[in-house]
């Protein structure tokens, strides 16, 4: 595949982007100033991708030419180059084709992440708990930063659920693949016999909405407000500051009660419907191509399940590309980068495949 004709166009929008972000007005428009940044990134990277490709490419050339000369001294330096640099010309041309696919439009949101227990009663609220903690742990490490929006606890110290919101840069491109049912298998705390117990719990994890990408109409909302529940004693039960936000078009609810001020968790309940109400409105969307582009790693349904943590074995695997990490008690204290990193590259394999069937 020729890249040329697409470099130089990519190059022309890059060069309309320097003069953009080099302008004064650049951030009269904070939103449109951070996507043109992103793009500018963006573009600034595939660019120096394709000048090392032409670099390579071309180093690649003069050894075959010396390869086949009449210096037998310099030829067999030149044979014995080849092969690393024909190498490094096919890893280039792929890492650029897959620079080149369109980005999805989501990538660089900040996410909301939303944990539930599942089935197995106790045992599995305390495995959503350890969920919710191995993400908080992932991002520590990595410097990005949650702020939890709703909780609910059991008597146990396990969670019935947990949404929290994770900024930084790249954040939904990180964790979209979390999303479907994650199971455990362990001797549960409480298990006197010592057998082996079976636990699930969801993750959903959603693009961040702006007001911009989702409208919610007063007349369309019902907003209630109620005296939060939960452990007696606690300074947020004493007043009325819980909020439950119904969209009465969908039926969706949410409700939030973390906070002591009614207005910061209406807002919260607001950041999370809006959210809910963009992940729907793009899986209907995406639903219309499911029977041309079916991705390698699932849909990322709730209702799927996409991993396995079995503790005596020490041992996580990810059903959907069918790998198998023995280094769950590293994992489940944040080191998720080389699994995460393992369904990125699969998705953008299956999304070149897709691209490259397109094109033919």
């Amino acid at each position: 595949m020729d890249f040329g004709p697409l470099i130089a166009r990519k190059r022309e929008r890059f060069e309309e982007l320097e003069k953009i972000v080099g302008a004064g007005d650049l951030y009269d428009n904070p939103k449109k100033a951070r996507e043109l940044l992103r793009e500018h990134t963006r573009l600034k990277e595939l660019l120096a991708l394709a000048q090392q490709l032409e670099r390579v490419t071309r180093e690649f050339q003069e050894s075959s030419q010396l390869a086949s000369g009449t210096d037998a001294e310099l030829a067999e330096m030149a044979q014995a180059d080849l092969p690393a640099l024909g190498e490094k010309v096919a890893s280039l041309r792929k890492e650029l084709q897959l620079a080149l696919l369109p980005p999805d439009p989501n990538e660089d949101r900040d996410a909301i992440v939303e944990i539930r227990a599942g089935t197995g009663g106790d045992e599995a609220a305390l495995f959503a708990a350890d969920l919710a903690r191995l993400y908080s742990r992932y991002a520590e490490t990595i410097g990005l930063k949650i702020e939890t929006l709703e909780s609910s606890e059991n008597e146990l110290g396990g969670l019935r659920e947990m949404i929290f919101k994770v900024s930084g840069d790249g954040v939904f491109r990180k964790l979209r693949y979390e999303s479907g049912v994650h199971r455990v298998q362990r001797v549960p705390a409480t298990e006197a016999q010592g057998r082996i117990h079976t636990s699930t719990a969801t993750v959903a994890v959603l693009p961040e909405a702006e007001e911009v990408d989702f409208e919610l109409k007063a007349d369309d909302l019902r907003i209630e407000v109620c005296r939060a529940g939960g452990p007696g004693g606690q300074g947020v039960n004493t007043t009325d500051s819980a909020v439950q936000v119904m969209h009465i078009p969908s039926g969706m609810i949410v409700r939030c009660q973390d906070g002591r001020s009614q207005q910061k968790n209406k807002e919260k309940a607001l950041q999370i419907l809006r959210s809910r109400l963009l992940e729907r409105k793009q899986r209907e969307e995406a639903e219309k191509y499911a029977a041309q582009r079916k991705s390698q790693v699932g849909t990322g349904g709730r209702e799927e399940k996409i991993r396995t943590y079995n503790y005596p074995q020490n041992r996580v695997t990810d059903h959907r590309i069918g790998i198998t990490l023995y280094n769950l008690d590293r994992f489940m204290e944040g080191d998720i980068t080389e699994m995460l990193n393992a369904l990125q590259a699969a998705d953008m394999a299956d999304r070149l495949e897709a691209a490259s069937s397109t094109q033919s």
